[in-house]
This record gives C-alpha cells, structure tokens and sequence, in this order.
C-alpha cells in the first residue's frame, strides 16, 4: 500500500489536525508515515500545506513529486487549485469543500474556482459548512471533508474513527460524537454522489 497526500487549506481550518487523524489511523494499522508541513498559522488566513505519505513499505522522502499525488484534500477550493500539478491526473483523486476563505482582495468569481476543478475526472466538491453545522457545528467542517476523502484512503474506516476519539478524547465525549457524526456524514455524501 502506498498513498501520497496533499492536504491544503489556510490557517484555522483544521488541516493540521486532518493531517494528525490520517497519520493517527494510519499507524494503528502498521503503516509507515512521513508528513511535512508549510504554513502561516502565526496569522489566521494564511496558507497551510501539509505532505502526508503512507506506505506499507519505507518512505524515503517526506516530500511528494509534482504530479505524483494520489490526492490533494482541501478545506478551500482555492486551495485545491494551487496544488492542481501535484495531482496524478491518471488516478488521483480531488476532495475539497466549496466553502471560500476570502483572505485575499481579489478571491477568483467561486464559478471560475469550482470549473476548473470539474475539469478532472475524479473529485468530490462538498459543502463541509453546511453539512458540519447540520452535525452541531461548523467548526467540524474539517472532519466532514476528511470523512468525504476516506473511501480514498486505503485505510479502514474504523482506524480512523478511533484516531478521532483518540484525538478530541480529552476535550469531552460531545466534542468525540460532534467529530464521529462528521466524518460520517462527509462519508456518506461521497458514497452518494461518486460519480466515478
């Protein structure tokens, strides 16, 4: 098994903690990982870049090849564009919420954004705030986005729900299901509307 992921998104969007749940999961089922990180999170807004490979076998660069990832994730469409030439246009997978961050003066019209990711052949657009909110917050909108890029994983469902209640344990059983009810909910939305 081999998996080469780019998770983006700007700062305060939870993709570090996508990046710890993935990597979580990962090693409860024996998987080696390398994760490198770019990000502003000093300031609020700016851009968060996370490389995360997994693999049965070693890894021995923590940095994925222009073209060769097997799934770039965002939590912000603009986002997913400035990874596009990461991506392995063969096979690999796009999944990224609709919701815009606009951080910059000049965000690009949402329906140019949205088309040039409809241009691949596989990709999931998923509206992560309203489906979060409908799970009891938006704030877990991240994990909505997360739960719509597992079927993509090749990692088993369950090791990521116990990463979850690992990860947000400390901070209240409610925080553990509000997180558990959107992982599943962005799960079943791919599952619906997987159009390849």
């Amino acid at each position: 098994m081999k998996k080469d992921i780019i998770l983006g998104g700007v700062g305060g969007q939870g993709i570090l903690t996508i990046a710890t749940v993935i990597g979580m999961a990962a090693l409860s089922e024996g998987l080696q990982l390398k994760q490198s990180e770019v990000h502003g999170m000093s300031q609020r807004g700016g851009d968060v870049q996370s490389h995360l490979r997994l693999s049965s076998d070693p890894i021995a660069s923590d940095l994925i090849p222009e073209g060769r990832a097997d799934m770039i994730l965002s939590v912000e469409p603009l986002e997913a564009l400035r990874y596009f030439n990461m991506l392995n246009r063969e096979n690999g997978w796009l999944i990224t919420s609709i919701n815009p961050f606009k951080n910059i003066a000049d965000y690009p019209d949402m329906e140019n954004v949205l088309g040039e990711i409809t241009k691949l052949p596989r990709y999931i657009t998923i509206d992560a705030d309203k489906i979060a909110q409908a799970q009891g917050s938006v704030k877990a909108a991240n994990i909505v986005v997360l739960g719509a890029a597992s079927p993509f994983l090749s990692l088993k469902y369950a090791s990521i729900e116990e990463a979850i209640r690992k990860l947000f344990g400390k901070k209240g059983e409610e925080m553990v299901k509000l997180n558990l009810h959107a992982l599943k909910a962005g799960r079943e939305f791919t599952e619906k509307n997987r159009k390849v």
